[in-house]
This record gives C-alpha cells, sequence and structure tokens, in this order.
C-alpha cells in the first residue's frame, strides 16, 4: 500500500524540489526504509493511519543500528538526518495532495550535529603517507596521486572519482569539479600535483590494456579500466596512514579538512576557501578556523588599533 503513492511521490520531489541525482535517489531510498519498516512492524498501520509514535519507533530503530566506529559515527547524524528529512518530505507531499488530513512529522526534529573539530594532517604526516607508497606500480602510482589531489584541491572524494579527462585545463592550472547539488566549480591544481596527473594520464592510464566503455572518460580507474570505488580510496588511505605511523583515525575527508586548515592558518581569506570547497555557506567553511592561540595572538597583536597604538608608544620610547 506504501509503494503506490512512490511515482507521484518522484515526480514531486524530481520536480517540485529540483534535487540532484544523487539526493534523489537518496530519499527514495530512504523512504523505501520507512515502508518496510513499517511493513514489517505495522502491517495494519497506512499512511493514514501513520501517527507521531510510529515514526518516532523508526528513528529508534535508526538508532539501534548505527555503529559504534569512528567513521561511522563522524556519518550516523547527518545520513539520520537525510532520512528524517525523506520522511517529511513523502508525508509533507501526501498532505498537499490530501492524501492524509494530519502530518505525523510535524513534531519530528533533525537531530542535532555535533560540532566537532576535524582531524587534521600536517603537511608531513602527508608526505610520510607518500613515502610509504611503492611508485612504480600503477595502482602505487595512482593511489599516491588521489592522495596528492584530496590535498592539493581539497575535493571530496566523490568530486575526485567523477573527475573527466576532459576536466583538467592544464594551461590555466585549474579543475572542473561537479559538486553538490550538480553545481560545477573552477578549483585551481597546484603545478606539482597537475604534473603528476598528467604524468598519470599519459605514462600509466593510457597503458591499461582494457578500459570499460563506460568509463572511457574517467581519471581514476582500476586495472580492469573501472572506476575505483569509495571503499577502495577509503582503506588504502587508512593502510598508508598505518604504514607511515600515523596514529590519527583518519578517512578521505580528512586530506580535504587539511587543505582547508592549511589555508586558513596561513591566512587565506574564509570566502575563498569556501569558494574552493564548494560550500553552500560560509557557515560550513567556519569549522576550519580552529587556530592556535600563538596564531590567533600574533593576529590580535598586529592589526588590532589597540595594540598597533602599544606597540608605537613602545617603539617610540
Amino acid at each position: 500500500m506504501w509503494e503506490n503513492y512512490l511515482n507521484d511521490f518522484k515526480s514531486y520531489i524530481l520536480f517540485e524540489h529540483s534535487l540532484s541525482t544523487n539526493t534523489f535517489e537518496a530519499y527514495l531510498s530512504d523512504c523505501n526504509k520507512f515502508f518496510k519498516f513499517m511493513q514489517e512492524n505495522f502491517p495494519d498501520i497506512t499512511p493514514h493511519t501513520t501517527e507521531l509514535k510510529h515514526i518516532t519507533k523508526f528513528i529508534t530503530q535508526l538508532d539501534k543500528e548505527a555503529g559504534n566506529s569512528e567513521e561511522e559515527k563522524l556519518l550516523k547524524a547527518s545520513s539520520q538526518n537525510r532520512i528524517i528529512s525523506g520522511v517529511k518530505a513523502f508525508f509533507k507531499f501526501l498532505l498537499m495532495t490530501d492524501v492524509i488530513e494530519n502530518n505525523p512529522c510535524l513534531l519530528i526534529e533533525s537531530k542535532r550535529l555535533e560540532q566537532r573539530i576535524p582531524i587534521v594532517l600536517s603537511h608531513q604526516e602527508i608526505q610520510r603517507m607518500l613515502n610509504v607508497i611503492d611508485k612504480s606500480t600503477y595502482h602505487g602510482f595512482r593511489d599516491s596521486l588521489i592522495i596528492e589531489i584530496l590535498y592539493a584541491c581539497g575535493l571530496r572524494i566523490s568530486e575526485l572519482l567523477n573527475m573527466k579527462l576532459g576536466d583538467v585545463y592544464y594551461h590555466h592550472e585549474y579543475i572542473k569539479v561537479l559538486g553538490k547539488g550538480n553545481k560545477e566549480r573552477l578549483v585551481p591544481i597546484g603545478e606539482k600535483a597537475l604534473m603528476l596527473l598528467e604524468y598519470y594520464i599519459k605514462n600509466h592510464r593510457s597503458k591499461l590494456a582494457k578500459i570499460d566503455p563506460k568509463c572511457k572518460d574517467y581519471i581514476f580507474l582500476n586495472r580492469r579500466g573501472r572506476k575505483l570505488t569509495r571503499q577502495y580510496v577509503f582503506q588504502t588511505i587508512k593502510t598508508f596512514a598505518q604504514e607511515a605511523g600515523i596514529k590519527k583515525n583518519i578517512h578521505p575527508h580528512t586530506l580535504r579538512h587539511s587543505f582547508a586548515t592549511a589555508l586558513i592558518e596561513g591566512g587565506a581569506n574564509l570566502i575563498v576557501v569556501k569558494e574552493m570547497m564548494g560550500h553552500a555557506s560560509v557557515v560550513s567553511t567556519q569549522i576550519y578556523t580552529h587556530l592556535d592561540t600563538a596564531h590567533l595572538r600574533e593576529t590580535l597583536m598586529l592589526y588590532h588599533p589597540h595594540y598597533q597604538e602599544l606597540n608605537k608608544k613602545n617603539y617610540n620610547r
């Protein structure tokens, strides 16, 4: 009975909300998860008779399913918020189309996300990771390049894996990135990373025995000529960190954190970093302003007018 409304709901979220393909598919997946929960636990309940208590029990079930590892904790609240958002959108659609008279989701709130200071790697730690990789092999050179670009450009892992050959502007030293919501942005790429990328494409990727026709435009491929998976990159980066003696619990996004933190600590403008990161709001970028107190004090002494006056008096003594 729940699936009867799914086709119309698909049209609603696709055309009314202008969602990206990934978000659209996530909403449908989340709703199917909710439908399955209701059918297994409340088989006699329909969309017309669903109450707040049913949705609350579904959210409780999500809490029980969440894992305990650091990676799972990192994704737990944001993933649950996305699922809750999908279910709320479904019931809003039912209300708008007069299928139901009352929305059982009205009192459901999103989970509060913890504002954690992100784990970052120093430049020296990243170099240690790169130094343990055997770059004489295809996968070794490719994997070291992935680390170089994630750190040099601050990309999300999905953005890197979806990069295509035509997205690299060698002359201007930029790469085109397709970010969240299918928004394109240009990101500068350093001379070293660009040189390694060009070498990989010309001397490694071009020598693959076979490339899947569906993947022929993508840059990062495995030995079978297919796109790499997030899971592969995730595990590879963790392995290199362990081999380099790094005790921090890291993942591909750690390199993005490290990119932004290095720029902010180096004095980069917050708005510029926001644009390079592809953040919708500067609020998301502000998490990287966790500078050490010495840096803060130095900035205060240099730029605050009160301290500038004191410095002048001391100088004139």
